[in-house]
């Protein structure tokens, strides 16, 4: 093989040699497409995940509560439950239920309606009025004693579907909870920078979320067992803290 040859096969190698590094510097080259990391995008440092829990004594309870009655005409229903209801208004008053307390969630007039399989048609029979509040009541020891009242003032037509339990000012058990979420975080992290080997610095990031689950519960009442007093309990509530924290590593 010749000098000059020689010579040519080298300038082509040369010439690859620079196309391929600048495509590799561009991010592509004739194979396909380079994904570049970004390090210092990623998440750095330690995560864990705190959780704190105390249990609080509700002091509000949140009735649900209305009239209905129903009649062949709307204005006969209308009536009945308008009348029905001014009762059960009053027995609320009586009972110290202050009028803010009180606040109307549903109203409706429905027509009730059959089969007829003679006509094959539906029919009205009459109308349903449907009159809804919800009734909290700061005395939670007075809940049952309410609870009897309005059973009494509205009659047969009287309508309990609930019953809530809660705190008004639940903010001294969010502090105690997020004590023992951070305490807990400063566990879990101390721990995973022991297993690697690592010295834990100070948090670098810090989420929280908290969360209070209502007591619901479904009321059955029997006007006739009204005598003897409705016992209510409201228990305790759980009140849960959750903090998601990043400590740096020294």
């Amino acid at each position: 093989m010749t000098k000059k040859w020689v010579f040519m096969i080298v300038g082509l190698v040369a010439v690859l040699t620079t196309v391929v590094l600048t495509g590799c510097d561009q991010g592509s080259t004739a194979l396909g497409e380079v994904t570049q990391l970004n390090l210092s995008s990623q998440q750095q440092g330690i995560w864990v995940t705190g959780q704190g829990e105390v249990s609080g004594t509700p002091d509000i309870a949140t009735l649900r509560l209305g009239i209905e009655a129903q009649a062949t005409s709307v204005g006969d229903a209308q009536d009945r439950a308008q009348n029905a209801m001014s009762k059960v208004m009053d027995a609320l008053e009586a009972n110290g239920i202050a009028e803010k307390d009180i606040q109307t969630r549903q109203f409706s007039i429905h027509k009730v309606t059959r089969w007829d399989r003679d006509k094959e048609e539906e029919v009205t029979t009459g109308y349903r009025v449907t009159n809804i509040v919800t009734v909290k009541i700061r005395d939670i020891d007075n809940t049952g004693t309410v609870i009897d009242a309005v059973a009494q003032a509205g009659g047969d037509l009287t309508r309990i579907d609930s019953i809530n339990f809660s705190i008004e000012d639940p903010e001294e058990y969010y502090e105690k909870a997020r004590k023992e979420a951070m305490a807990d975080a400063r566990a879990k992290a101390e721990q995973l920078a022991d297993l690697a080997g690592v010295r834990l610095d100070k948090p670098t990031y810090i989420s929280e979320t908290f969360y209070t689950p209502p007591m619901y519960s479904r009321a059955a009442y029997d006007i006739e067992e009204a005598a003897a007093g409705t016992p209510i309990s409201p228990g305790e509530l759980d009140i849960s803290i959750s903090l998601q924290v990043a400590y740096a590593i020294r």
